[in-house]
């Protein structure tokens, strides 16, 4: 697991008990997973009367370092063995190792809920339906004899969990071309995966 200089510095003096002590660390820990899973948190978490012996810098610097460790396990889906053998190289005692995991093991999917919702995603297409059209004249009532197709995607935006269609009129060659570039891209997409 990659992490900056700043986290694992702030990381290793987390497991140190001369800077924090079984309780602070618990307090430390929980705040961090609070900060994260609850859009209602606020800096008071680190008001704790048990924390206010620890310097702010510090305290803010060791809650900044665990929250990012926290996240970057989230989103590699790290396991036990994972958490405990970065840990263990931070020099965290047994003890801190359980608490850590333990606690991870039970906002594991929270995390990972809150991980998948961010960002923006483009829409999953779930069908398409298509109707061909025959144009018989202009509304200047000039004829045209001429074929086009309405297609409708339907899709599934993950952001909004919304269902809208995307639709567009396209003549045959339109709809020709746009047929052989999916095709381009379902091989594309083939070749890679047996890479």
């Amino acid at each position: 697991m990659e992490l900056s200089e700043f986290v694992q510095k702030g990381v290793q003096r987390l497991a140190d008990p001369g800077s924090f002590d079984s309780n602070a660390f618990t307090l430390l820990l929980r705040a961090a997973f609070q900060s994260l899973l609850d859009a209602q948190a606020d800096e008071a978490v680190l008001d704790h009367p048990d924390l206010k012996h620890i310097d702010p810098v510090v305290l803010k610097h060791c809650h900044a370092a665990a929250a990012t460790y926290i996240l970057e396990a989230a989103k590699q889906s790290a396991d036990k063995s994972t958490l405990s053998t970065y840990l263990e190289d931070c020099k965290f005692d047994r003890e801190r190792i359980e608490l850590f995991c333990t606690e991870y093991q039970n906002n594991k999917n929270s995390l990972e809920i809150l991980l998948g919702s961010i960002g923006t995603s483009l829409p999953h297409i779930t069908d398409v339906s298509w109707r061909l059209e025959y144009q018989i004249k202009t509304n200047q009532l000039q004829k045209m004899y001429r074929p086009a197709y309405s297609v409708t995607l339907n899709v599934e935006n993950t952001d909004s969990q919304s269902h809208p269609e995307i639709s567009f009129r396209c003549n045959m060659e339109q709809l020709q071309d746009l047929v052989g570039k999916l095709k381009d891209a379902a091989k594309s997409l083939e070749r890679a995966t047996q890479l």
